[in-house]
Formats: C-alpha cells, sequence, structure tokens
C-alpha cells in the first residue's frame, strides 16, 4: 500500500509510446543512455523558457540521431531564421560525435499537457503568487479546454512555512487504476528563497480502447452465434416436411388392421398360438408396438386354460338332467 506508479511508465505499451526509440548491443546499450540522458539535459538547460513537453530520440543504422522536440513556444526554439536551432544541432554533433537531426512539433493545446501545466504553476510560486490561486486558475483552465479530469498537488515549504506540507487539488474524474484511461502526467520544482517546492500534475483526457485490443473478442463471440444460426433454417425446413402429414397417415392406414387382424387369429385359434415358438412371434413384435401383442398374448393363455373347464361342464349337464328324468 501507498506504493505509487508513474502514470505513464504504467501505460507503456497500451497505448503510449517510449520516448526513445532505438536499440542497442549490451556492450553499447549504458554509453547510448547515458547520451540520451545527458542530451535531454543540455536541451532543457538551454530551452528553460520554450515550453518544452518531452524530448523523444530515435536512432538508425547509419548512426545518426532524430530529436523530436514537443514545444508549445516553436518560435523560441527556431529563432531567427532557425539560428538557435543550427546552433544547437552543431553542439550536439560535437559532444556526442553523431550525425543529429532535430525536428520540432507544436503542441496546440499547452492547457492539455500536464509538463507544460506543473511548469507554469511552479513559475507562478517562484514569483510569489499564492499556489491556491495558481492551483485554481490552471484547473479551470484545463477542465474548460476539454479535460474530464485533473488533479494537482503541490508540496514543500509553502507559503515561506517552517513545517512542509502537502496541498492537493482536484476537479472531475481521475481513474489512476484504469489502463486504457488517457492519463498525461507531469511534474515540476519551484525554486524558492526559502526552499524547493514540488508540483505534480495528472490531466485525464479520455478513455482510449484500441482496436487491437477489441477486436479478438467481437472475433471469439461470432463463432457460436455462426453455429446457433442455422437451427432456424433447420425447423423452417422441417415444418414443410410435416405438411404431407395426411399421406402418411393414409400409408399407415392399411397397417392399423393387420395390426388389429393379428391378435383375432390368436382368440379364435388358442392353441396354435401356445404352440407358435417364440421366436416366431419375437419377429412381428419387433415390427409392431411392444404394447399391443403382450397383453393378447397374457390374455388368450388363461382362454387355453379355461377351454377344458367347458367340456368338463359339458359333462355334468346330462347328469344332472338324468337325475331330473327320474
Amino acid at each position: 500500500m501507498g506504493h505509487k506508479v508513474h502514470p505513464n511508465a504504467f501505460r507503456l505499451g497500451v497505448f503510449r509510446p517510449w520516448e526513445a526509440n532505438w536499440f542497442a548491443n549490451p556492450k553499447d546499450y549504458t554509453k547510448m543512455l547515458h547520451e540520451d540522458l545527458e542530451m535531454r539535459r543540455i536541451i532543457l538547460a538551454r530551452l528553460r523558457n520554450a515550453g518544452i513537453a518531452k524530448i523523444e530520440t530515435e536512432r538508425s543504422s547509419n548512426a545518426q540521431l532524430t530529436v523530436t522536440i514537443h514545444t508549445a513556444k516553436p518560435g523560441i526554439v527556431i529563432g531567427k531564421g532557425g539560428s538557435s536551432v543550427d546552433q544547437l544541432r552543431e553542439d550536439l554533433e560535437k559532444r556526442f560525435g553523431n550525425r543529429v537531426r532535430i525536428s520540432i512539433q507544436e503542441i496546440k493545446q499547452p492547457e492539455l499537457d500536464a509538463q507544460l501545466v506543473a511548469e507554469n504553476i511552479a513559475s507562478q510560486i517562484e514569483r510569489r503568487i499564492s499556489y491556491k490561486r495558481a492551483m485554481k486558475q490552471a484547473i479551470l483552465r484545463t477542465m474548460r479546454s476539454g479535460a474530464k479530469g485533473v488533479r494537482i498537488y503541490c508540496g514543500g515549504r509553502l507559503r515561506g512555512a517552517e513545517m512542509a506540507r502537502r496541498e492537493w487539488d482536484r476537479e472531475g474524474r481521475v481513474p489512476l487504476h484504469t489502463l486504457r484511461a488517457d492519463i498525461d502526467f507531469g511534474r515540476a520544482t519551484a525554486k524558492t528563497t526559502f526552499g524547493a517546492i514540488g508540483v505534480k500534475c495528472w490531466i485525464y483526457k479520455d478513455q482510449i480502447s484500441p482496436a487491437a485490443r477489441r477486436l479478438p473478442p467481437i472475433a471469439e463471440e461470432t463463432v457460436p452465434i455462426a453455429e446457433i444460426a442455422p437451427q432456424p433454417e433447420l425447423v423452417e425446413a422441417l415444418v414443410p416436411a410435416a405438411a404431407p402429414e395426411p399421406a402418411t397417415a393414409a400409408a399407415t392406414a392399411p397397417a392399423a388392421p393387420q395390426a388389429a387382424a393379428r391378435p383375432k387369429r390368436t382368440r379364435a385359434a388358442a392353441a396354435t398360438t401356445a404352440a407358435i415358438p417364440t421366436a416366431a412371434t419375437s419377429a412381428p413384435a419387433a415390427a409392431e408396438p411392444k404394447a399391443v401383442p403382450k397383453p393378447r398374448t397374457a390374455a388368450s393363455k388363461p382362454r387355453t386354460a379355461a377351454a377344458p373347464k367347458s367340456k368338463a361342464d359339458t359333462a355334468k349337464k346330462p347328469t344332472t338332467r338324468k337325475k331330473a328324468d327320474s
């Protein structure tokens, strides 16, 4: 808890690119890294009042260094007739021994750049302006320019107090844990007579949803939909097939009397049904419903047993008649 992560570094690779775009061998990596750091220090020290937001570097295979300067005041960086840019290029080439190419890009909305907002507040604090007033004015300008949230933090001997403290102000929302949130972060230091005062600024512009992150879930969702889609067509194909039911009923109509005629024969000839082998009876049972032959064969068996009882009754009847005659 309490460990803060740099918002720009936290989103590297998600949608924010690196400020240094080059590759190096393990032996040359340390040298090139220190060259980049020193080059940034030289440019920022020389063009301190030019409103530089960030510096991007790129190295090509032919030992050429491309430096891109993002500034809100390109006129100060270029100078009269480009004299200051040429002088800066010559100094960097002498210092590092590589060919240097400088390109300048203008920032059209400096109120939406966190680094420029922090530097503006720090310069006001150095000029003895109240830090509360500077923070509120910066927040108002940033929100009017289209930001969705701003947070500004100042820490140090505010107003020359003996005890250092921290003050912050916020407007809107700043979702630091959302990777898709486009949050710009910048910090600056105000060097006053009573000590250094640090200024931090977070600006939340909008959520960014890259197409690369959005396409895979859509492709996965379309697979089951394509499998389910043919089912209504199968149902529609089965509905017309069910229409010729009268024809099938007519075809099956003659089969019903045949099934009904077979048990009649068993009723008429009970003795013959007992003599039929089980294999022969099982064959029609497989073709007909299983429930039809079983109860009828069971009913025929007690009738075969009742046949001798009727013969005994016929034998007793004449005896009763003889007694009546006597």
